[in-house]
């Protein structure tokens, strides 16, 4: 609406409306009369914002208006609701050091000597702002989202206890409902952290719907629904789950990321909050960062002996590029810190730049990247390679910046590590062509790039032997047949095939797996490869290439461990095609 409508002639004006006596009362106006009452509304409150705007030039205070203001739940649960409702006022500002109250009558003793008292006790600066009623109302109304909860963030003591007394309860999936549907709005988070503890979830997706919230846990990769509950509930979960993790509670039309931790005696558990507006209000995804699941070690990783001699003696050189591919939640931190502990020792100086820093590694310097304060990926590692590093892991190489400087870097005598999003190892190298790195540069600077993707391992208290349908038998039978003699794999004769599933059981939730393993493509840049780099290679044209010199594939490698008895046939198509 424009700036000069200050009155209703000119909202008449401006809308072309009729006054309602010239309104017909006929049904079909209807809309016309409801706009124009829409219209006068505004119209008001702005004068009411006008009015106050004026009043507090006269009184010589600072004037605010809050409505849409992110006013965040630390600032507000200053002030009581029932002291803020006396007094009409809140605190819309506090950032530790400052703090910014708004109120209807600034000019009050009451008022002063409120702020007064915060500021002796937060030892903040502080300041007074003038609000009209509409804006206290908002600023009261979101007291409704602040619920009274059991915390399970940092300081709370009692957690393990609260987690541990749901967990006894949380036996299969099913009992995560029936929990849920005797428990209060205030133990609903709790329960859901709790099974999500018990049942190993890497990530609990909490969805408003049309007619439901639904409750998703993804455990060894797989998204599976555990529970639903009734709509109504959705603003008092997502403004629980906002207001332990730091996020704002009024702020719902855009992203938030935040995190909250819960102690635990086995060791603290770090969780990821992201938030996302979605048509029937939010999605919330919680990421539960466990520092044992990233504690693997080289060894650990799943590679076949020759593939991890390969690997091993790339990583050891003392420069060049080692990278890291594959899709979101294929394991690529995980591998990327089992090298970076392979390499720690006391005569090597490692620094890390990530975005964010998930997991705290012992003896490594890591440094987290902030576009708020211009300290990208690319800005970072200039100033990382002045720290006199001898190897460098950059969480992920996105532009042609950043693979410009870490080119630059491995060919300095730095060993550089990173992650690339690209299908399989072959697609690499075009990547890198494609967002303008010379091939002239990359090809001295690459040692090896690894794909990878991570399958589910059979259940081992529910494994039985199986029989292969006779399309499964063809296909694994023809990935055998591809397997390269440069690979050095000895093959198991097909006589001595024997195959494996997880028949299901409370271990595993019915679902025959538990775990997961590394399925991997390791290509090591011989100079056959090396030579063949030009600015309109292929993926097809490096893979065959890679091919050439002995790689396995991932394909190959997930149907090699199946016939190890680790995983299934079905599990490898799922996730190598």
């Amino acid at each position: 609406m424009p700036n000069d409508i200050q009155s209703i002639e000119d909202l008449l004006k401006y809308t072309g409306a009729q006054t309602p006596q010239q309104v017909p009362s006929s049904g079909a106006q209807q809309t016309t009369v409801e706009k124009f009452d829409e219209k006068m509304q505004e119209v008001r409150l702005k004068e009411k914002e006008i009015e106050a705007a004026t009043i507090a030039k006269q009184l010589g205070v600072s004037y605010v208006n809050l409505k849409g203001f992110p006013v965040s739940p630390e600032a507000l649960r200053l002030i009581p609701q029932e002291r803020a409702q006396v007094l009409k006022t809140v605190c819309f500002l506090f950032t530790g050091s400052d703090i910014r109250l708004a109120s209807l009558h600034p000019e009050t003793q009451s008022v002063q000597d409120l702020l007064f008292e915060l500021q002796e006790r937060y030892k903040a600066n502080g300041g007074i702002y003038k609000i009209s009623e509409e804006s206290l109302r908002v600023a009261l109304k979101a007291y409704e989202t602040l619920p009274k909860i059991k915390q399970i963030i940092k300081g709370v003591k009692v957690t393990d206890e609260e987690l541990e007394h749901f967990k006894q309860k949380l036996i299969q999936f099913s009992d995560i409902q029936t929990v849920m549907d005797n428990a209060s709005v205030t133990d609903i988070i709790t329960i859901v952290m709790a099974a999500a503890l018990q049942f190993g979830t890497s990530d609990v997706h909490v969805e408003t719907e049309q007619e439901k919230i639904a409750v998703r846990f993804r455990i060894d990769g797989v998204l599976q629904e555990v529970a639903t509950l009734p709509h109504d509930f959705w603003k008092k979960i997502v403004s629980r789950i906002k207001l332990i993790s730091g996020l704002k509670i009024n702020i719902t039309d855009r992203p938030q990321d935040g995190r909250f931790t819960i102690f635990l005696k086995l060791g603290d558990t770090d969780v990821r909050v992201s938030t996302i507006p979605t048509t029937w209000g939010e999605s919330v995804v919680m990421r539960i960062l466990k520092p044992g699941s990233i504690n693997v070690e080289f060894s650990q990783l799943g590679y076949r002996p020759l593939a991890e001699k390969k690997l091993l003696k790339e990583i050891q050189k003392p420069h060049g590029m080692i990278m890291t591919t594959g899709p979101t939640g294929s394991g690529k931190t995980t591998t990327l810190y089992a090298v970076l502990r392979k390499l720690n020792t006391p005569g090597v100086k490692i620094i890390t730049l990530e975005d964010p820093i998930e997991y705290k590694l012992e003896g490594i310097n890591q440094s987290q990247i902030d576009h708020s304060k211009n300290y990208t990926f690319a800005g970072g590692l200039r100033s990382i390679l002045r720290q006199d590093p001898d190897i460098v892991m950059v969480g992920e190489i996105r532009d042609l910046e950043t693979a410009e400087v870490a080119i630059n870097a491995a060919l300095t005598g730095h060993l550089m590590l990173s992650t690339l999003h690209t299908n399989d190892a072959a697609g690499a190298i075009p990547r890198f062509i494609s967002m303008g790195v010379k091939p002239f540069l990359l090809a001295p600077a690459l040692n090896a790039i690894i794909g990878q993707r991570l399958a589910r391992k059979i259940c081992s208290s529910c494994k039985e032997e199986t029989k292969l349908n006779p399309e499964e038998w063809s296909f694994v039978r023809k990935v055998v047949s591809e397997i390269p003699p440069e690979s050095g794999e000895t093959q198991t004769p097909e006589s001595e095939w024997k195959f494996y599933k997880g028949k299901g059981c409370k271990v595993c939730n019915e679902s025959g797996y538990k775990g997961r393993i590394g399925i991997y493509e390791i290509l090591v840049m011989s100079e056959e490869i090396k030579g063949s780099l030009s600015e309109t290679i292929s993926e097809y044209q490096v893979r065959a290439l890679a091919k050439q010199q002995g790689m396995t594939t991932m394909q190959q490698d997930g149907i090699l461990k199946v016939l190890d008895g680790i995983t299934t046939v079905n599990e490898i198509i799922r996730v190598a095609g």
